[in-house]
């Protein structure tokens, strides 16, 4: 439970600090409302699904996602919130002690989405493969949503993975597959966790 009220508060105060540098009080005010706005379900599901363990691993990602990887956290707070607003499932069971948030619902039925800790339409399948992102954004912290938004656009203006895409098995035979056949399996984060877990779309 105490996780679930710490990580709300965080989200208050991080929403009035980015409202106050964008606008004195009045921003500070307007900040921590969206803070709270985003915040609160998705402390709801931390402390409800108890996500993180009382065990050291559960602290210490806990820490990790509340601070170095804090931007991660809110862009995954943020899409559960929408998420929930659409009436998505919170998935307890897979949730519980994962340091993760795992929604039943994915964004499209072909494919497993995550952002910051949350996780949505996964399965056992492709897990370890959404963990990997995870990992990243622990990893790489305000750098991380940055650097996969960079790859993307370099690589749908300069599209240099052609050099080394597969284009016998996974042809670019139309407009839509140029995005989901060449440029998504080719950015580097995706790359990295399709070579540990899954199979490039084709």
């Amino acid at each position: 439970m105490i996780f679930g009220f710490v990580s709300a508060a965080v989200h208050v105060v991080l929403g009035a600090l980015l409202g106050g540098l964008a606008g004195g009080v009045l921003g500070t005010v307007i900040g921590g409302v969206v803070g709270l706005l985003v915040g609160a379900p998705f402390g709801w599901a931390v402390a409800s699904a108890g996500v993180y363990g009382p065990d050291a691993r559960g602290v210490a990602l806990f820490v990790v996602d509340h601070t170095w990887s804090l931007p991660n956290t809110a862009a995954g707070a943020l899409f559960l919130a929408a998420h929930l607003i659409f009436g998505h499932r919170l998935d307890r069971t897979v949730s519980q002690h994962s340091c993760r948030v795992n929604v039943v619902e994915g964004v499209s039925p072909r494919y497993a989405t995550t952002i910051g800790t949350v996780c949505a339409g996964s399965s056992p399948g492709i897990q370890r493969h959404e963990d990997v992102h995870i990992l990243q954004g622990r990893l790489l912290g305000p750098l991380y949503l940055p650097l996969v938004a960079l790859n993307y656009v370099l690589f749908t203006i300069a599209p240099v993975w052609l050099l080394w895409h597969d284009h016998t098995n996974a042809p670019i035979n139309r407009f839509t597959r140029y995005f989901e056949i060449g440029v998504y399996p080719h950015v580097w984060n995706e790359a990295i966790a399709y070579r540990i877990q899954g199979t490039p779309p084709r």
